[in-house]
């Protein structure tokens, strides 16, 4: 097994702090509905062997929430819930590992430093060198009264949009309006600015505005891009980083909101071929290849842009197999699928699925997911990885 990339001393501290209330803050939370708690203990009961009768802890709840307003789960209810929240994500294709998710409690924190520090040892202890591991990490619940942090990336690691004089931007298009915002509470570009430069955490605690915290180099694993068979690939300086990790959506279980849980598991070579790199609005790379290529671009019905897709997406998967990077391949990943979605079935449950998630951005007609129905997703399915507000 890959060892543990070497750990820093300690995280710098935020570049900016904000002071003062943030004006676009809602108001804090209110009590746990006693019904979704109940809901939720009940399922815990079935699906598990807890060592306490349901009654009991019923009795237990009920008395918390009526004294405090809400309730502390066992790390037992907590894994469970945090699992089973995966289970029910109807855009993700990658369930079949759904119980395998590791947990870190850090239900004691809140303080937006302490939270960039975990949210970097997440990333060292779910990068393992390679050897991906899904992990997700709690921290502070909603509490009548009081907010939990909340992280404002959508994932830990995201790269930098730079606009430029000319309109253009330099980077991940899609994140300039937050490299914008960044800068605005103090983050300073890097010199000269770069297509893979990694933002700050923005992270906001119980009280007070966003502040930001440098994400450390060695805590990102990052696949220099090349091509198995075109060498002029790799002067095209790609890369892409090793780990999404997910950091906006909040987890509901039992009716208590945990809204900083950053979770991860590993990359479809087609997110990042087929759609990071390739998007228009993002890198929007498939013109530059076609042309490295020698493809006819003078019509769309040359097929260019599907030829130079699907040679982005074998430069990515062959990078990541060559830097011993785990990534799943679309067609490998669609019959684990319905692997799961069976699973599913024997064990008397449905399986919600967002087809336009599910289907793969390439080659969808040649997958197995393409060519079923699936039961559509309940929004008020619980737990669940909530869409940020």
């Amino acid at each position: 097994m890959t060892s543990l990339v070497a750990r820093p001393t300690a995280l710098p501290e935020p570049r900016c702090p904000v002071s003062g209330a943030d004006p676009q803050r809602p108001p804090a939370p209110g009590s746990v509905d006693p019904a979704a708690a109940q809901e939720f203990l009940e399922q815990f009961q079935a699906e598990t062997s807890p060592a306490i009768t349901l009654e009991r802890r019923l009795r237990q709840v009920a008395a918390e929430i009526e004294r405090t307003g809400t309730y502390t789960h066992t790390l037992e209810e907590l894994s469970f819930g945090a699992r089973v929240a995966w289970r029910n994500s109807a855009r993700c294709i990658g369930r079949l590992y759904w119980n395998s998710l590791r947990i870190r409690d850090r239900r004691h924190v809140s303080a937006p430093t302490d939270v960039a520090v975990e949210c970097v040892e997440h990333l060292r202890d779910s990068t393992r060198g390679g050897a991906i591991r899904s992990t997700i990490t709690i921290f502070a619940p909603d509490r009548p009264g009081e907010r939990g942090p909340r992280i404002h990336n959508d994932q830990l690691v995201r790269y930098a949009g730079h606009r430029t004089p000319g309109g253009e931007v330099r980077g991940d298009g899609r994140y300039a309006a937050f490299t914008d915002t960044a800068v605005a509470l103090g983050w300073e570009r890097p010199t000269p600015p770069g297509r893979f430069d990694v933002l700050p955490l923005m992270i906001s605690g119980p009280t007070g505005g966003p502040e930001l915290f440098d994400v450390p180099r060695d805590a990102v694993l990052e696949v220099a891009l090349s091509h198995p068979e075109h060498a002029w690939f790799a002067d095209l300086r790609l890369r892409w980083h090793a780990v999404p990790a997910i950091s906006n959506m909040p987890l509901e279980v039992g009716g208590v909101t945990y809204p900083a849980a950053p979770f991860n598991g590993w990359y479809l070579g087609t997110e990042i071929g087929a759609r990071n790199l390739a998007d228009a609005d993002r890198y929007d790379l498939l013109p530059v290849v076609a042309e490295r290529l020698g493809l006819d671009m003078t019509s769309e019905r040359t097929m260019w842009r599907d030829r130079a897709l699907v040679e982005m997406v074998r430069a990515v998967q062959h990078s990541f197999d060559e830097a011993g990077v785990t990534m799943a391949d679309h067609h490998t990943e669609s019959g684990r699928f319905l692997t799961h979605v069976a699973r599913e079935e024997k064990a008397g449950r449905s399986c919600p699925a967002d087809w336009s998630w599910i289907v793969p951005p390439v080659s969808g007609g040649l997958t197995p997911v393409y060519h079923r129905y699936y039961t559509e997703p309940d929004p008020d399915t619980r737990p669940a990885y909530l869409q940020p507000s």
